[in-house]
């Protein structure tokens, strides 16, 4: 079974949960920029929550099924056409032999994921098949998707899913977002190279999302946070959503293609729970950061995962 890609969209990628397991090596982890918008297009269609999906980011592509197939859109808003015929998003669609699913205007949201029944089956890399567009790997070549390009479809599960009750997808950005953060703690050396004035301007500021931003990391415009030590540190371990003052101060909040390592002063770090809210942000969007403390921190993440596991029951077909 495979998917002909007409047009391309401005970037899409294969993206599955990730590539842990060699950060220790420099290899960074890429996966899905909304990770639940990713486990819950896969959910829809039947698949384990680590199939590999497409990510489209801010203007989707048009594909041809070549093959009967069952599909789910997340994520993003946008409107969708089979056939010139609209579909919804959230929900298993089928598609005969063809078929052309186009994506149309965009509403809220940056990053939306096609799930498709059996998952993306490109050569895994390192245990990944995620596209790891920095360093040129993973996904079809370690590229965006081009016209041209065929993808080839797994074996479906043999379990499938459906929905029990349809429940509201992670709130989208309505022209920017509030996100839950972790400070460093000043007896650390990156929080006291960053200070209480660093931090208060984190905390009290809102940014703006810059053009340069990208899978890497967002680079966030504002007035610059002032450190109290601006002297070189040794780079330190850069879990995704790492928010980084480098000397000019203006924010940089590091996201899924992260380096594995980084030598600027770590202010705070955005909690799991909100990535998938920070990966629907687009430039020009803004965002502002709300203290959090480890205990709520790692309860918005349980609530999170009860949700994806409430909203589909699995039958053995």
């Amino acid at each position: 079974m495979t998917i002909h890609v007409l047009e391309p969209g401005l970037l899409t990628t294969v993206q599955d949960r990730g590539r842990w397991g060699s950060q220790s090596l420099g290899v960074p982890v890429a996966g899905p920029m909304d990770d639940f918008s990713h486990q819950l297009a896969n959910l829809a269609v039947g698949n384990p929550a680590g199939c590999a999906t497409l990510e489209v980011t801010l203007a989707g592509p048009t594909l041809e099924f070549r093959d009967d197939i069952t599909f789910a859109v997340t994520g993003a808003e946008f409107e969708l056409y089979l056939d010139e015929v609209v579909v919804p998003m959230g929900v298993a669609c089928p598609a005969r032999l063809g078929s052309v699913l186009r994506f149309g205007p965009r509403g809220a949201g940056a990053r939306a994921y096609l799930g498709v029944a059996g998952g993306i089956d490109v050569p895994p890399v390192l245990g990944s098949r995620s596209t790891d567009l920095a360093s040129g790997f993973g996904g079809l070549g370690g590229r965006r998707l081009q016209t041209g390009d065929r993808l080839v479809l797994g074996p479906m599960a043999r379990g499938t899913a459906r929905r029990v009750a349809p429940i509201a997808p992670l709130p989208l950005p309505d022209g920017g977002a509030r996100v839950r953060a972790i400070a460093t703690p000043h007896t650390e050396d990156d929080g006291a190279r960053c200070g209480e004035t660093a931090l208060d301007g984190l905390m009290t500021t809102q940014f703006t999302v810059a053009a340069d931003s990208n899978r890497m990391g967002y680079r966030l415009s504002g007035p610059p946070l002032a450190l109290a030590d601006e002297t070189s540190m040794l780079s330190a371990a850069t879990p995704c959503g790492t928010v980084q003052v480098p000397p000019s101060g203006h924010p940089i909040l590091l996201m899924a293609d992260r380096q594995t390592t980084g030598g600027y002063p770590r202010i705070a770090t955005v909690i799991s729970a909100d990535l998938p809210l920070v990966g629907q942000l687009a430039p020009g969007d803004w965002i502002r950061f709300e203290a959090c403390d480890r205990g709520s921190a790692v309860g918005a993440l349980v609530a999170q995962q009860q949700r994806l596991m409430q909203c589909t029951e699995w039958r053995t077909s």
